[in-house]
Formats: structure tokens, C-alpha cells, sequence
């Protein structure tokens, strides 16, 4: 199957790209023509980023972009209930491969917060993202189950956290098939990003979006809720 053969809503702009290394610099010039802009229009930017393995390239690419990075907020759509020194962390993967040379300059604003339970590390990294200025670009991912941030089908909050227009920012995500807890910016305040870009690599990525687009239940398949509203979509085979 391929890309063009999905029945991709109207409001999904597609950028079809060659290979993963093409789509991470692709990504990573368009998200910092975005910054640009944005500092230009109001002399800051706040860029929203997802973790896991596949986002490293365009988050090494996204590093070496002139910016005036002292002007820029960087945060996490979702993050392992880990410290950051663990391997797992997201916001050590952004440490590791974003914040460095001059990216190093941007102020970031984390979710992970060592408090006694998961609920109330999400209440603590909720109060801290009333800080977060309008997210003017969030680059999100999804897993083969098509969850995107931390929003996992089924997970017990996953319709205060997909319902639009909650007042909460952060919640703590339930996933039992992977090894840690999370804790996941909310639907309501993703979607009040002023660009949102989706990061697609390989078949079976694309059959997860083929069944997604199939159906509308958005607990079953949370990418569904992103699907609806304005989007680009990077894809690469």
C-alpha cells in the first residue's frame, strides 16, 4: 500500500519523502522555519516534542538549525515515569541528542516529577505547564496500536484525555504493555498547537494509519483525534 491510496481527510497535508534520514531533515528545516517565524511574530517559540527511538535524526538535525535558541521553550508531549538520568527518559533522549552546542540555550520545561505516586507527579507537571506558553509547533509520533504522545487505547484516562476542552494539561497514563508509566500532555492542550506535524516510517506504520482512518472510536485508536483537525504528515517508506 501506498501513501496515496489512504482516504486521508482533507485537512492532512502530506510530505512524502524518500528515506528516514531525507524526512528527519526535512522535518527539522520546516520545524525551524516555524520557530523562526514565530520568534519574529512575538520574539519567542514553543516547540513540543514526542521521545522513543525514531525521532534521534531529526532530533540531531533540529540541533545543528541556526536559531536564536535562547528564545526557545522546548517540552515533551509525553514522558516515562523515570528520572531523567535513566535510559528510558525523555527528557534525557532531548539532553542527549537536542539540547546541546547551541540548542542548549533553550529553556526547557519538563513532565517527569519525582513525587510519591504517578497521579500525583501528573498533578505536579500539570501545575508546572500552566508556565508553557502557546505551543506554536508539536511534532508528535505513533505506535503500531495508534496511541501518539502517551494517550494509550483503553488506558483508564484516555477520555478525560483525549476529551477536548479539559481543563487538565497533564494526566498519568496507564500503558501495561510497556515497561514504565507515563505521564501525557493532555488532547486539549496538543491540539491548541498553532502547526502540528505526525511522523510516519514504514508499512506498518502506514497499515496502522490505514486502520485508524477505518474507524472513529478515539479510545480504541487515540491517533483518531489528531486525524481530525489540520495536520502535516511526514512519511517516509
Amino acid at each position: 500500500m501506498a501513501i496515496s491510496e489512504l482516504q486521508l481527510p482533507n485537512t492532512v497535508t502530506v510530505h512524502e519523502l524518500a528515506d528516514p534520514a531525507t524526512l528527519a531533515s526535512e522535518q527539522a528545516r520546516d520545524v525551524a522555519q516555524r520557530v523562526r517565524q514565530a520568534i519574529a511574530a512575538k520574539g519567542q517559540a514553543t516547540v513540543v516534542l514526542s521521545g522513543g527511538r525514531s525521532p534521534v535524526p531529526f532530533l540531531e538535525a533540529l540541533s545543528q538549525e541556526t536559531l536564536d535558541w535562547s528564545k526557545v521553550v522546548v517540552s515533551l508531549a509525553d514522558e516515562r515515569w523515570v528520572p531523567t538520568e535513566h535510559a528510558d527518559s525523555n527528557a534525557g533522549l532531548l539532553k542527549r541528542h537536542l539540547l546541546t552546542g547551541e540548542a542548549a540555550k533553550a529553556r526547557f520545561l519538563g513532565l517527569y516529577r519525582a513525587s510519591a505516586t504517578l497521579e500525583a507527579a501528573a498533578e505536579d507537571a500539570d501545575h508546572a505547564l500552566a508556565e508553557l506558553p502557546p505551543i506554536d509547533v508539536l511534532v508528535l509520533g505513533m505506535g503500531d496500536d495508534g496511541h501518539t504522545a502517551s494517550l494509550f487505547p483503553n488506558s483508564p484516562n484516555i477520555d478525560a484525555g483525549l476529551a477536548p476542552g479539559v481543563s487538565r494539561r497533564c494526566l498519568p497514563m496507564l500503558a501495561p504493555s510497556v515497561p514504565h508509566q507515563r505521564l501525557s500532555m493532555t488532547r486539549s492542550l496538543l491540539a491548541s498547537a498553532a502547526f502540528t506535524l505526525l511522523s510516519v516510517q514504514g508499512p506498518g506504520k502506514l497499515e496502522t494509519l490505514r486502520a485508524a482512518l477505518a474507524g472513529d472510536d478515539l479510545a480504541e485508536m487515540p491517533i483518531r483525534a489528531f486525524l481530525q483537525d489540520p495536520l502535516d504528515l511526514y512519511w517516509c517508506p
